[in-house]
């Protein structure tokens, strides 16, 4: 079984490139379940509506996971709660609405649970991650709930993505950072079977600081005159990871990254 994974979608442009291939990538790369973390997908860049939901689906996404900009859009408050598809970081403090993590169920009756978690350095104040972790897994195992588990882990810096993969070793079959808008080059199968990439970039436009204008970008860190932050709006680049899943152990047996576009090439 193979999962495409694409990381946070950035504004107009990320949207629009997704809604336009994502279809076409699914059947020519053979994908049968998609998840894409959308929570800089609305036009300001932060946050995602009800309708950029509604167009995610039905494009071919399967699972939308999000961030620390989850509510930076009022609207979803309401709607997170009737839509299952959606998930927010399971750590936040509760009560929060939504869920942090679901069980997916596939027309081949393959059962795929979707983890969404954010870290703890350098992030909006939320529950520690490693002790929700640890009670995710002394109530839900994989083979046992769930026959495959993706896992979302939102998070600023490198180490606490590299020691949430570990943690999750050989009980997870993926283990993908977001946040960060920029692909990391490690997309590896752990010792123990799970499939593992720092973080998964960003769909969006690379000629941008982390997909927001390059040039207001600039100004801010050269203390000149600049407004808040918005998204660039050239052609996009979409980016993630396929894992190629063995349903059977439900672990890794290949793991690639994924870049589609022009503005990133991959190196051979």
């Amino acid at each position: 079984m193979k999962i495409l994974f694409l990381g946070d979608v950035v504004g107009v442009s990320g949207c629009s490139k997704l809604n336009k291939h994502l279809s076409s990538e699914i059947k020519s790369k053979n994908i049968d379940f998609v998840i894409v973390n959308g929570e800089n997908a609305a036009s300001q860049g932060v946050g995602l509506t009800k309708e950029i939901c509604k167009d995610f689906f039905n494009c071919g996404v399967n699972v939308i996971t999000t961030g620390n900009h989850i509510w930076d859009q009022k609207e979803i408050m309401g709607y997170i709660d009737k839509e299952e598809r959606l998930l927010r970081p399971k750590n936040l403090f509760e009560p929060a609405p939504g869920k942090g993590f679901n069980i997916y169920v596939t027309d081949n009756n393959i059962k795929i649970g979707v983890l969404n978690l954010m870290g703890n350095v350098f992030m909006k104040k939320c529950e520690d991650v490693f002790e929700v972790s640890k009670k995710f897994l002394n109530e839900n195992k994989l083979k046992e709930d769930y026959d495959l588990l993706i896992i979302d882990f939102h998070g600023e810096i490198t180490s606490e993505k590299n020691a949430i993969g570990h943690f999750f070793d050989g009980k997870a079959t993926l283990v993908v950072g977001t946040h960060t808008h920029i692909p990391t080059n490690d997309a590896r199968i752990l010792k123990s079977g799970t499939g593992y990439q720092t973080d998964a970039g960003m769909c969006g436009d690379y000629d941008s600081v982390i997909g927001m204008n390059k040039e207001n970008s600039l100004n801010r860190f050269l203390k000149k005159n600049s407004t808040k932050h918005f998204p660039a709006v050239g052609e996009a680049t979409l980016c993630g990871v396929i894992v190629e899943c063995d349903t059977k152990t439900g672990l890794a047996n290949n793991i690639q990254s994924y870049i589609y576009g022009n503005q990133l090439k991959k190196i051979k």
